[in-house]
């Protein structure tokens, strides 16, 4: 499965990695950095979670796991992370 955002894209393999590229400026693409990527990179944070959905948001990206947990990271603001707080994540968050 492939998520394309407004500036960055997420791409889910059979296997349950995810991987990104695009821009990272609020840190949507989950590498622990706010830098671009011009080639996938595999978000090394989500490994031995298998995953089963993403989706990517404009600056944001959500990861949804078999045993149906949340996970979300890139820009916090208005609480859209679902974190309690506005806080960016520049990695992947529960």
């Amino acid at each position: 499965a492939v998520s394309a955002g407004g500036f960055h894209s997420l791409a889910l393999t059979a296997d349950g990695a995810v991987w990104s590229w695009g821009d990272g400026g609020f840190g949507e693409l989950g590498h622990g950095d706010q830098h671009r990527q011009l080639q996938p990179k595999k978000v090394e944070a989500l490994a031995g979670q298998h995953v089963i959905a993403v989706f990517s948001g404009r600056y944001h990206s959500f990861a949804l796991t078999a045993d149906g947990s949340v996970w979300s990271w890139g820009d916090g603001d208005y609480g859209k992370l679902g974190h309690g707080d506005e806080q960016r994540q520049l990695q992947p968050k529960k």
